[in-house]
């Protein structure tokens, strides 16, 4: 296998996001080994950028460090999801009462345009994913507050980890638009309480579905 061309700048940063996408197409599986050796020849580099990359990884929950063992994918248990779920419905909840209370016309536009977005994209897995994600972090953006930012960041890269069956559950695509358009109509209505318990709901659901 030819050797990746990798841009000099930080290089195991580079190296943890070619990872990171790695860990989340299945490509390395939850609870496998991470053959370092095998890796940093995948990629033409030598193991001291791929240990950083590691590093990078296990503080982002992504990677489980083992003393004398190395490095293996994280497995997420049931406790650790229902952990990230309730997490992610304080922090988005209390955002989305921020934004029905302070967006701009504008803002409020644009997220319904992301929305637009979504339900065209409801026949595809991989968009799905990715424009829900990017309405999540928008709404976020809104609300202004970048540590709450960072934090819904980190629980979402673990939440990634299991989202694949999320949409094995029947009809739960439907379920989450429905969800968002309810999300859409608080925060056009300027109801705060309403928005918040919305976006509970939509977590909570989404648990359900992927536990």
């Amino acid at each position: 296998m030819s050797a990746l061309s990798l841009a000099p700048r930080a290089l195991y940063e580079e190296v943890a996001e070619l990872m990171r996408q790695r860990i989340y197409r299945r490509e390395l599986a939850p609870g496998s080994w991470i053959d370092e050796l095998k890796i940093a020849e995948e990629y033409g580099i030598s193991r001291t950028p791929l240990r950083e990359a590691l590093k990078v990884l296990a503080a982002e929950g992504l990677v489980t460090m083992k003393v004398r063992r190395g490095a293996y994918v994280t497995e997420v248990s049931e406790k650790d999801l229902s952990n990230v779920y309730h997490l992610l419905s304080l922090l988005e909840s209390d955002a989305a009462g921020v934004v029905a209370q302070t967006a701009t016309a504008d803002e409020l536009k644009e997220l319904q345009g992301l929305h637009d977005e979504l339900e065209a994209a409801a026949q595809d897995r991989d968009r799905f994913f990715a424009l829900n994600e990017r309405f999540h972090m928008r709404l976020l953006e809104i609300a202004d507050n970048r540590w709450r930012d960072q934090m819904v960041a980190d629980l979402r890269k673990v939440m990634k980890l299991n989202r694949q069956n999320s949409l094995l559950k029947s009809g739960r695509v439907k379920e989450s638009l429905a969800e968002h358009r309810a999300i859409m109509k608080a925060l056009a209505a300027r109801n705060a309480e309403e928005a918040a318990q919305r976006m509970r709901e939509h977590f909570r659901n989404g648990l359900e579905a992927a536990a």
